[in-house]
């Protein structure tokens, strides 16, 4: 009859040990409080320096006076003005790039002659700078947007390319047989069985183009252009206005992380069986 408790006992001791392990591979709890609020102390740093002299503020102003330039710029509507222009580049490349990426990755995927034989041509074109190419396309189509677009969607075009094909490829070839025993043609079979299968990698895809075509658009708009982000950080260091230039830069790197956050949103909808 004591059995039972003896074993009841073990398995609560078990538990108990349990959570002990894991409480310390968590590390301290105060630690985990604190983490999330260290930009916070480092902003908080980075002031009470540059009010007490400790930084050169024409280099590094306080916080405070890049946030109040922000206010400022929002109110008279310039900054606004500059991330309508930016995204909406953004926007356009992206489309030009991903579209063709995401089929080519699957032809070249699906397809082994063709992959062969295409394959050392855009594996010799990927380590080329994407901002390198945009001096030809200026000389090709001028300082207007279509060069713009064409320097996004070049930069997301091996992105989603690479990323496609390694997820197509990696389709276990039983998935094939298994649909193809059921009558599907190679188009089905590529559009059914290798596309999903693939979703994990083209979105890992997505996100890296994501944040590269945002590194892109602002070394893209340096040159010929009269708005965008890009154009407000070469502005604003031309004519040393380091607020508005730190503005600038914020604005890119919030507005990138918020497009990567959205496509991760959009992985968790399409790609709900993937663990995260």
């Amino acid at each position: 009859m004591n059995q039972p408790q003896t074993t009841s006992l073990s398995k609560e001791q078990i538990e108990q040990q349990l959570a002990q392990a894991v409480a310390s591979s968590q590390g301290s709890s105060w630690v985990r409080r604190v983490g999330p609020f260290t930009p916070l102390l480092l902003l908080v740093i980075w002031e009470v320096c540059s009010r007490s002299g400790m930084l050169d503020t024409r280099f590094f102003p306080a916080p405070t006076s890049i946030v109040e330039t922000l206010g400022k710029m929002m109110a008279d509507g310039s900054l606004v003005t500059h991330i309508k222009a930016t995204l909406l580049r953004i926007a356009v490349g992206f489309l030009m790039g991903a579209i063709p990426g995401v089929l080519f990755g699957l032809l070249l995927g699906s397809v082994r002659p063709l992959r062969q034989l295409l394959e050392p041509i855009f594996a010799s074109l990927l380590p080329i700078p994407k901002i390198a190419i945009f001096p030809l396309l200026l000389l090709i189509f001028g300082l207007g947007e279509t060069s713009k677009y064409l320097i996004i969607a070049i930069g997301v075009f091996f992105y989603l390319l690479f990323n496609t094909m390694s997820g197509v490829m990696q389709t276990p070839p039983l998935f094939n047989e298994v649909a193809r025993a059921n009558g599907a043609t190679r188009l089905q079979q590529r559009l059914t069985v290798s596309l999903p299968y693939a979703l994990p990698s083209i979105f890992t895809g997505l996100k890296l183009a994501a944040g590269a075509a945002f590194v892109i658009i602002a070394a893209a708009e340096f040159v010929g252009s009269q708005s965008g982000l890009g154009y407000l950080i070469w502005s604003a260091w031309s004519t040393f206005a380091v607020s508005k230039m730190y503005v600038g830069i914020v604005t890119i790197s919030v507005l990138g992380y918020a497009a990567t956050v959205f496509v991760g949103y959009l992985e968790r909808k399409f790609v709900p069986w993937i663990k995260y």
